[in-house]
């Protein structure tokens, strides 16, 4: 029974890295500001994920922690970055709102 549940943990996470790789591509290429936010903010979800299912492979409940530890870290990233984000929106369109 465990066999069968490594190997499914395994494809999960070569999905998450071909999905990883996709966000990756679209955080570069653009086109706008908002997508490359959103591709980020999907790549520590991503990255979040395959933590997790690492610590149930490896059977490490350390890792959890640094799940939560990487989550709160990767939401206060893209909150600075919205926020750096509408400050120069806001800049270059003549600072009304």
């Amino acid at each position: 029974m465990d066999f069968v549940l490594d190997k499914i943990l395994i494809i999960a996470l070569i999905i998450l890295v071909i999905m990883s790789f996709a966000c990756l591509i679209r955080a570069i290429k653009g086109p706008a500001v908002a997508d490359r936010l959103m591709a980020v903010n999907m790549m520590g979800t991503i990255v979040i994920v395959m933590i997790g299912i690492l610590a149930i492979l490896l059977k490490e409940g350390y890792l959890i922690d640094i799940c939560v530890i990487y989550a709160m870290i990767s939401f206060l990233a893209v909150i600075v970055l919205t926020k750096v984000y509408i400050g120069t929106f806001v800049q270059r369109n003549g600072g009304s709102k």
